[in-house]
């Protein structure tokens, strides 16, 4: 029986629709405003012929995934193997390394759970392909008792060493061609963890609620600020986190009205903190929403040496937004105008230079220079009956470094516009195989510590999904799809491990994609 087209809103039938944003595109095409290609997943049955073949392709793939794990973890492993063990020595099992190592397979694999996780990740045949690479894996622990660990350990040494394997990859220059204007892109966001209906540590954060009936009660939640490194190609790597958390002072204001709780803001100066401690030397460019949009934070970017990117809201700074439209209403010959065609939209940019920018109160008042740029821009779309329409945006930023019309395109659209790119990464690990929002342990301790393994998992994910010996794999089952077969073929498939523990002699190099369009391009090797 045959199908008949699905309707829109309208009442327009899909292929009618589709068949319109075709011929848009062509009119596009000729007028020189192509979109950029949209990464699909093709349609076609398996190129594989036999099932050597398919042997053949699994082994292959399953040796380049694991040479990227290996130049990555033994020096990562090593540093976490020093970091002090809280269990008795007598009753000690596996390992610190074990363990660190374990719970890092668990977000490797995306493993939604610790109970899953004992279940998929004890069996022998995991374990045999996992000793060819990994020999000191003899077994498996269980779950409770890495938990038991990250509950008593001192879980920021996580953090710290993964830190560590950063400051050497980027010794070695491994992301030297992926840089903006030779700088490290950092993007900086808040996002909620999870929520509770009981307080388990006095540290969570607290709101008032309503429940069914009407009544007030509190919820509890995790909240944490997390910084992230953005790189040209599309690859974002976690870099460092910070816990909103509440002080044993504050648990016992019983007045709403001085409740004051940890905030996006404040956890940002102790991030900046850590961030300059971490990494002195690293230039870095501070990508921020609007929420960080004042003096003292772009103060702290200035006396650490960064860059900055803020987006500029309608409503913030209005001594700056005075000036910025006095002086463009003054720029009558568009010498701080530009406009050009970007990825399918006609973009107008304007700008001004050298603002003074005054904040504080008496003798803390301080002056600070900045500079605004801001977008209009607009494109054809298809709407649901069929007609093209015009859509229309404006962006504003905030920058540390003066405009041009020379950089104005490199600065915000691959620059301040990759921002993007962190809230993609928020919802990948929230919703695709990280559950970022799954409660793995209610005990504060064991909670951070499963975050800062599941972000070194994020990281080795990134970069086998970058590694140019596998990008065509990639583009040809997703990303996502990817990732799921490479842990079926780990737990359930009997492979060469001989050819696998030669990679223990000769992990091979660690090569990056450079190319920013790599998921619709014929080739990257």
């Amino acid at each position: 029986m045959s199908k008949t087209a699905q309707p829109t809103l309208a009442g327009l039938k899909r292929h009618e629709r589709r068949r319109k944003q075709r011929e848009l595109r062509e009119q596009q095409k000729r007028q020189s405003r192509q979109y950029p290609p949209t990464f699909t997943l093709p349609n076609r049955k398996s190129d594989l012929k036999t099932v050597e073949e398919e042997k053949e392709t699994i082994q292959l793939t399953t040796e380049n995934t694991l040479s990227v794990y290996r130049q990555l973890l033994p020096s990562l492993l090593q540093k976490l193997s020093r970091i002090p063990d809280p269990r008795n020595p007598k009753k000690t099992k596996h390992k610190m390394a074990v363990m660190m190592l374990y719970g890092l397979l668990t977000f490797v694999f995306q493993i939604p759970s610790r109970r899953k996780t004992n279940q998929e990740m004890t069996t022998p045949q995991l374990l045999a392909n996992l000793q060819a690479v990994f020999p000191e894996l003899t077994e498996m622990p269980h779950q409770d008792t890495l938990c038991r660990l990250l509950e008593k350990m001192d879980v920021d040494q996580i953090e710290t060493s993964y830190n560590d394997m950063l400051r050497r990859l980027i010794r070695k220059k491994t992301f030297k061609s992926l840089l903006h204007n030779n700088r490290y892109l950092v993007a900086v966001d808040g996002t909620q963890k999870y929520i509770m209906d009981e307080c388990w540590d006095e540290r969570y954060l607290r709101r008032k609620i309503r429940d069914k009936d009407g009544n007030f009660k509190y919820q509890y939640y995790a909240y944490a600020l997390e910084a992230v490194l953005l790189f040209s190609n599309g690859m974002v790597l976690p870099l460092m986190s910070v816990f909103l958390e509440n002080t044993p002072e504050l648990e016992k204001i019983e007045n709403d009205e001085e409740w004051k709780q940890d905030c996006e803001l404040k956890a940002f100066h102790r991030l900046a903190k850590r961030l300059k401690r971490q990494f002195p030397k690293l230039p870095l460019t501070l990508l921020l929403d609007g929420l960080y949009a004042n003096g003292p934070v772009m103060e702290v970017c200035r006396r650490n040496k960064w860059k900055f990117m803020i987006v500029l809201k309608d409503g913030s700074l209005p001594s700056v937004w005075q000036e910025v439209k006095g002086l463009m209403r003054l720029d009558s010959k568009g010498e701080y105008r530009h406009e050009r065609t970007w990825r399918g939209r006609c973009q107008t940019f304007k700008w001004v230079n050298e603002i003074e920018y005054d904040y504080g109160v008496g003798k803390h008042r301080k002056r600070i220079i900045v500079h605004v740029v801001i977008c209009d821009e607009s494109w054809e779309e298809i709407d649901q009956n069929a007609q093209v329409v015009i859509k229309t945006a404006r962006h504003a930023w905030i920058l540390s470094d003066p405009i041009e019309r020379e950089n104005v395109h490199e600065y915000c659209n691959l620059g301040a516009r990759k921002r993007w790119l962190h809230e993609n990464n928020i919802l990948k690990e929230k919703h695709q195989g990280y559950h970022y929002e799954h409660i793995f342990s209610h005990d504060w301790n064991a909670m951070r510590g499963y975050h800062y393994l599941m972000h070194i998992a994020r990281m080795l994910n990134e970069m086998v999904l970058h590694s140019i010996y596998l990008t065509e794999q990639v583009k040809t089952v997703g990303i996502q799809s990817f990732i799921k077969k490479n842990h079926i073929v780990m737990i359930h498939r009997e492979l060469d491990t001989e050819r696998l523990r030669r990679l223990l002699e000769s992990p091979g190099q660690l090569r990056l994609v450079h190319e920013d369009n790599w998921k619709t391009s014929r080739s990257v090797a």
